[in-house]
């Protein structure tokens, strides 16, 4: 029975990577279409779709809801509902469920966020005007990283592909935290009892053992927009959704019958890896290049994000790593190199998604410094993907002890 269940947790684990794997192809695709819309004759067209009114006004602060609205506040909270699922998965019943598997990818993604965010103010804290940018170097895009991983097939040692995966997964984590707590600047207190009300509704029901996911999503839907009333980030509401949902311990069993978070999970998978992210790296990559000239490269804020990215992360991940695994703390994967090591750390260095998000929340009323930030985490991710490939692609594979 044990080697059953092993057989089934190597599957789920090979089927997840590999629906990562493709839905981070797909969205390097939807980046790379973005930004010839944005610096071709589609432009116009490309940015008038993207701010076209397409809804009322729900938050006086967002105004009337447009394409670009409904994908960042509303699509993107079913990504952080999926974002939830999985993190409360890995910790019940997954490579986090217990302190020893946590405290690699724990001690890797703090230093992995805390380097990247002090470059960051160390080039371009000077400047008030973009302090508020710290937090966007420090996020890791999952679906982008292990997309460059599946590029390098059987280069990349399965024990990197899950250290970089679990990495990622207690990075969103902090992103998580990092968004509700420093880029809410005011609430509406009535509107969060409401969500409250809600959240405790919900929890109610998973102590009462209802499996069914429908009431859980029609709470998902009031929670979403009384979260969007309150001032915290709408996207919270998926998290703390995906937080309530019931799960039945299951291992190796993503579509189990008896577990509605593995249901749940299992069935939003393909919706976020291929429509909601690459909609969101559509909507968000494109960024014109005209009059950008390789000064605009030096601007604090561009350089900040660029350096953040590709040599915080690396620093950050490698660095606490060795040092974990000098003091006995931690050993590093099995089966992996030290240089393989450090390609899965530059590698973690791709932040687009997370960052792109969360430059939009530190400059949501500048579109100067928002097209400044997409320039600065697309050279950091660019470098880093680049840097991570050509390492594991030519770093010696280690032999295994038979």
């Amino acid at each position: 029975m044990p080697q059953a269940i092993a057989r089934k947790t190597r599957s789920t684990m090979r089927h997840f990577l590999v629906n990562e794997a493709s839905g981070g192809i797909v969205l390097i695709a939807a980046a790379l279409l973005a930004m010839i819309a944005a610096n071709s004759a589609l432009a116009e067209r490309y940015f008038g779709l993207l701010h076209l009114v397409t809804g009322p006004v729900l938050v006086k602060e967002l105004g009337p809801m447009t394409v670009h609205l409904w994908i960042n506040d509303g699509l993107m909270a079913i990504f952080f509902l999926l974002v939830g699922l999985e993190i409360k998965r890995e910790f019940v019943d997954g490579q986090l469920a217990s302190w020893k598997r946590r405290r690699l990818p724990f001690i890797a993604a703090a230093a992995g966020m805390i380097v990247p965010a002090l470059i960051y103010l160390a080039v371009a804290g000077g400047n008030p005007a973009v302090v508020r940018g710290w937090a966007i170097p420090a996020a890791t895009d999952i679906a982008f990283a292990i997309g460059v991983l599946a590029l390098l097939g059987s280069r990349a040692p399965p024990a990197l592909k899950l250290f970089l995966t679990t990495v990622a997964i207690v990075d969103d984590m902090g992103a998580v935290a990092i968004i509700a707590v420093a880029y809410t600047d005011h609430l509406n207190v009535l509107a969060l009892v409401g969500a409250g009300l809600v959240a405790a509704g919900m929890y109610a029901l998973n102590r009462y053992a209802v499996r069914r996911l429908t009431p859980y999503l029609v709470g998902f839907v009031l929670l979403w927009f009384l979260v969007l009333l309150s001032g915290v980030h709408a996207t919270i509401a998926g998290v703390v959704t995906a937080f309530l949902i019931p799960i039945t311990t299951a291992p190796g069993a993503p579509a189990s019958a008896k577990s509605p978070l593995h249901r749940l999970e299992h069935g939003l998978h393909g919706t976020v890896a291929f429509l909601i992210v690459p909609l969101f790296g559509f909507a968000n990559a494109g960024v014109s290049l005209v009059g950008t000239s390789l000064a605009s490269l030096a601007h604090p804020l561009v350089l900040g994000i660029t350096l953040g990215l590709f040599l915080g992360k690396q620093i950050g991940i490698l660095g606490s790593i060795a040092l974990a695994e000098r003091f006995g703390i931690a050993q590093r994967p099995g089966g992996a190199s030290w240089l393989q090591v450090y390609g899965v750390a530059l590698l973690a260095g791709i932040g687009f998604t997370m960052s792109l998000f969360i430059g939009g929340l530190a400059f949501p009323n500048d579109v100067h410094l928002v097209d400044e930030v997409k320039l600065g985490v697309l050279c950091g991710s660019i470098l880093s993907g680049l840097a991570g490939y050509l390492v594991l692609r030519f770093a010696p594979r280690v032999k295994r002890v038979p």
